[in-house]
């Protein structure tokens, strides 16, 4: 590739060296002085702009298209101020790279497509390729936009779009084969099909939902299919009035939380169960959080009805404290009073959520390659890695590959919730997977692909992100680094979850916590509750960003490893003072400290002597205060400070000491300093951090 001199350059354009040196130094390209070379593509950029900012270029440009080159054409002549025209030297010429001109002399850009894919950083030189121009356009058009690159930099995404636009092509982000594969595809309306709903069971403790669920499986399936059906799968459909519904056998938090800080949403329908004789109690409260947040229907199952001091009316009235409104009552939330003991109610149930879904109208397309996710995974001895996955649409075969997660397989066998193989799952359907190269993570996505290959590139991918991830995960938001963070602009919220022993000092906690919100920072408590710390509130609190704060509670043993694993800050108080002193310290250190003089004293030089090796000493007299060996000191002479520096030594006759008092003579270095004079003031003072206070 052929290059020119700088100082060539200049001359053609009729211009000092040194400016375009500068220039091209503004512009990030390597040159040192006016003998510099520079390639071809920056040059005709130079040409460019000096051609649009100046009218006295000495010289045309003109582009011949077939041998790419452009050669500096000389005038017919220039006007001198005497009149006469004066013959211009045309020996120079510069070649170019390629590109061609319209009639009135601007370059047109030869674009391939109309739209570019573009990832999240692109080289300038690869820009121009993508938009058949040359690197000195692309350039040229940051320039403009006020970004100074060459180009073999990089720019990202934002800025190459707009230079798109420039030249009329629309952009779009780039995405990975993985991102591809794991995209929800639209399916047309002709090929949807009605599908069973998906139903999870939430609600305070005690409350009857494990005796709930096992009262649809013992009325519902029959009793050879219904052994070891909970610990076996996880998940299980049960037939009524000729429709299937699928209940999902976990903890109703980890299906709402858990999965959906994974992205993923698998719960059409919540059933949320409440004692006739205990009312809204604090998990309950939560439950309808959860729900709302996954904006899915709710039904509320009013249980234990049989019971002496049932009260539903209560359950009624407290539903509405918390936005449920009774259908009864004038509003759309269904309640269905039943005793999950005796089996009463449970056919009015199941009414319920077929009628439910059918105004819901779920459905999906069984005849395309299946999309899942995984509601729970194991390592089984005899099996290898199994996964529970429930099917959301088309239909899994024996033999079809599949990436799930981070990592791929083949389906080699299907066993669904009553323990028999079957050949394939539609939608809905729940099975146990056999095939799978490693456990994957609960709320993983699993997608059909056509070929093994695709699955091990969309497995390494996902790997590649997570390994990533990983390094990032260090980003948790902890009390003893929320200073570094706010300074980072990475949080600008303090967010908390609240666990207390009682409700009463849940709130006096909290009114504390929210009292302490300063401009710069705001506490916010994201959730307030009452009990020990479960794994729900740290899912909570990983999908939110926040810390876990206990007060006279414990974390479960689950929640403890659950929170080593996502590293959530938990920190547990018996005292409310302890508990707002540590999260008051470690909001005063987002507040810049304030630094404050101290002045320890003053001499005045008297004397000055060069020292070799040392340099000049200052002979003085403490006139007030003392002067101490760590101290800063300024130099003032007439009232001005002349220089500011530390004191390099401090003597008494031949000992080195630490301070000199008042009344007393030494010798005082100044470190960087040698023009001491005579009558000279220094001043010796200390800088002290003065702490800032909420």
């Amino acid at each position: 590739m052929k290059k020119i001199r700088v100082y060539e350059l200049a001359k053609d354009l009729n211009i000092e060296s040194k400016v375009l040196v500068d220039f091209l130094l503004d512009l990030g390209a390597d040159v040192k002085n006016h003998m510099s070379t520079i390639e071809n593509d920056i040059a005709q950029m130079v040409y460019d702009h000096f051609k649009d900012d100046s009218s006295s270029l000495d010289v045309d440009i003109d582009v011949d298209e077939e041998e790419d080159t452009f050669v500096k054409k000389p005038r017919k002549g220039k006007r001198s101020k005497s009149g006469k025209d004066e013959e211009i030297d045309d020996s120079s010429k510069l070649s170019h790279v390629k590109t061609k001109r319209k009639k009135n002399g601007k370059r047109e850009a030869q674009v391939k497509e109309k739209e570019l894919e573009l990832p999240d950083t692109i080289v300038v030189k690869d820009l121009a390729a993508k938009l058949g121009t040359t690197p000195s356009e692309i350039i040229k058009k940051l320039i403009k936009l006020g970004v100074m690159v060459t180009l073999n930099q990089t720019i990202d995404y934002e800025t190459a779009s707009v230079v798109c636009s420039e030249f009329g092509v629309e952009s779009k982000p780039y995405k990975t084969l993985d991102e591809t594969i794991f995209e929800e595809q639209p399916d047309d309306e002709k090929d949807l099909q009605h599908r069973p709903p998906v139903v999870t069971i939430m609600g305070h403790v005690d409350h009857g939902k494990t005796t709930l669920l096992d009262s649809i499986r013992a009325t519902r399936v029959t009793a050879t299919e219904a052994g070891g059906i909970t610990q076996h799968i996880g998940a299980y459909q049960v037939d009524y009035n000729g429709k299937k519904i699928t209940f999902i056998d976990t903890p109703g938090h980890e299906a709402f939380t858990a999965m959906r800080s994974r992205g993923a949403q698998v719960t059409d329908i919540a059933i949320l169960v409440v004692a006739a004789d205990d009312g809204i109690m604090p998990q309950t409260v939560e439950a309808i959080n959860h729900a709302k947040a996954a904006k899915v229907p709710i039904i509320v199952a009013i249980n234990k009805i049989d019971k002496p001091t049932a009260d539903p009316d209560r359950v009624k009235q407290g539903l509405t404290e918390h936005g449920l409104l009774p259908e009864e009552w004038g509003g759309d939330t269904i309640c269905v009073p039943l005793s999950a003991l005796k089996g009463e109610g449970i056919d009015e149930l199941l009414e319920m959520i077929l009628l439910v879904a059918e105004m819901e109208d779920f459905k999906a397309n069984p005849d395309r390659q299946a999309r899942g996710t995984v509601i729970e995974a194991k390592l089984d001895k005899g099996r290898g890695p199994v996964a529970t996955v429930l099917i959301s649409n088309g239909t899994l075969r024996v033999g079809d590959i599949f990436a799930v997660g981070n990592v791929s397989g083949r389906v080699r066998a299907l066993i669904d919730d009553q323990g028999r193989q079957i050949k394939e799952a539609g939608p809905s359907k729940p099975v146990e997977i056999l095939g799978i190269s490693d456990v994957p993570e609960a709320g993983d996505v699993l997608v059909v692909v056509d070929d093994e290959q695709t699955a091990r590139q969309v497995a390494s991918l996902k790997q590649h992100k997570q390994r990533e991830k990983t390094i990032r995960q260090s980003s948790r938001v902890t009390l003893d680094d929320l200073f570094a963070k706010i300074k980072e602009g990475e949080v600008k919220e303090l967010n908390v979850v609240l666990k207390a022993d009682v409700q009463g000092s849940a709130e006096a906690v909290r009114q504390s916590l929210e009292k302490l919100s300063t401009d710069e920072v705001r506490v916010v408590v994201i959730h307030q509750g009452v009990g020990g710390i479960t794994e729900s509130d740290v899912n909570l609190a990983a999908t939110a960003n926040a810390i876990i704060v206990g007060f006279n509670v414990r974390p479960e043993p689950g929640a403890r490893i659950a929170a080593e694993k996502e590293e959530i800050d938990i920190r547990l108080y018996r005292v409310i003072y302890d508990l707002i002193d540590e999260v008051k310290a470690a909001m005063v250190g987002l507040l810049d400290p304030e630094f404050k003089e101290v002045t320890l004293g003053r001499a005045e030089v008297r004397e000055t002597f060069k020292v070799p090796n040392i340099g000049m000493v200052a002979g003085c007299y403490i006139l007030e205060g003392k002067i101490v060996r760590s101290s800063q000191v300024r130099v003032v002479r007439d009232n001005v400070v002349v220089y500011e520096s530390k004191i390099s030594s401090l003597r008494r006759f031949k000992d080195d000491v630490r301070e000199v008092a008042q009344g007393y003579e030494c010798g005082i270095g100044v470190e960087g300093f040698n023009d001491i004079k005579l009558g000279d003031i220094l001043e010796a003072y200390t800088m002290e951090k003065v702490e800032r206070k909420l």
